[in-house]
Parts: C-alpha cells; sequence; structure tokens
C-alpha cells in the first residue's frame, strides 16, 4: 500500500494529499486567470437607431427614467 504521513497528529494517506495538492494548485490557476467581472455599469448598449434627433432624444430620455426606477 502507499506510505502514510503524520499530519496534526493524524495519519494522511499520501493519495489524499495528492488530490489536494491538485485541486488547491488547478483552482488556483482557474482563479488566477478568470480576469475581473464586468459589472453592469460598463456593459455596451446597443446603438439608437432614430429616424430623427427629436427621436433620439425621447428614447434617450426615456432609458433614463426606466434606470432610475429600477
Amino acid at each position: 500500500m502507499g506510505g502514510t504521513y503524520t499530519i496534526a497528529g493524524r495519519q494522511v494517506g499520501g493519495h489524499y494529499l495528492a488530490i489536494g495538492w491538485l485541486t488547491t494548485f488547478f483552482g488556483g490557476i482557474y482563479y488566477a486567470t478568470s480576469g475581473p467581472k464586468a459589472s453592469p455599469s460598463t456593459i455596451a448598449t446597443p446603438p439608437i437607431n432614430a429616424a430623427s434627433t427629436e427621436e433620439a432624444d425621447f428614447i434617450k430620455k426615456f432609458m433614463e427614467e426606466a434606470e432610475k426606477k429600477a
């Protein structure tokens, strides 16, 4: 059978140490490469395709009022 190690007064199998080490290693890599999360305010909105400037202003005001209510 495999070797055991005494850690904090308990016998721990070498395979448990290997599993723990690999989990910590790959978990750390995943965490380090996941990058920053995008906040909702930085999400790009689609362009306003309005026929006139009045329509564009109306859409902008409507969207601002909807964001305030939410």
